[in-house]
């Protein structure tokens, strides 16, 4: 499998728990600010950064966040993959 950088910027979160329903592997809801917590993920600057192995349900929940705050880099080349 692919390894993959994903990239999550919290802030801009709009608690529509996409990434969770369909990717709930990496995604949980956090109830103290209702916005989602990238599972295993450090904090870099502002970003959530998290080193794992590419899954559709990854890709799934980076492509349809309404808020496009997910991306997935791959880890080998940099290249933005979504």
């Amino acid at each position: 499998m692919k390894k993959v950088r994903v990239v999550y910027d919290r802030e801009r979160c709009i608690s529509a728990v996409t990434c969770v329903h369909l990717n709930p592997e990496n995604w949980v809801m956090n109830r103290k600010d209702a916005k989602a917590d990238l599972k295993g993920s450090k904090k870099e600057g502002d970003k959530w950064i998290l080193e794992t192995e590419m899954t559709r349900y990854l890709q799934m929940a980076a492509e349809q966040c309404p808020a496009q705050v997910i991306e997935v880099y791959d880890l080998k080349t940099g290249k933005k993959l979504f």
